[in-house]
């Protein structure tokens, strides 16, 4: 999956595959997690979030399962 760059303290970048609702984050400590079921429109909101960190925080981190790769 292609990741985006992004400009937050805390994530480097973001991916995501409409097709499989899997989103994938990297994280500036260089963690990279995928997160499940997640819908597209979530994944919009979170690109045009002024921060992005704050977004994932309280809207992605814990209500979706993931897998760190």
């Amino acid at each position: 999956m292609q990741r985006q760059p992004v400009s937050s303290s805390n994530l480097a970048s973001i991916g995501y595959d409409a097709g499989q609702q899997v989103l994938e984050i990297e994280f500036v400590n260089g963690g990279v997690y995928r997160y499940f079921d997640v819908p597209e429109g979530l994944f919009d909101q979170l690109m045009a979030a002024g921060s992005h960190g704050s977004f994932f925080s309280q809207n992605i981190r814990t209500q979706y399962q993931f897998e760190r790769l």
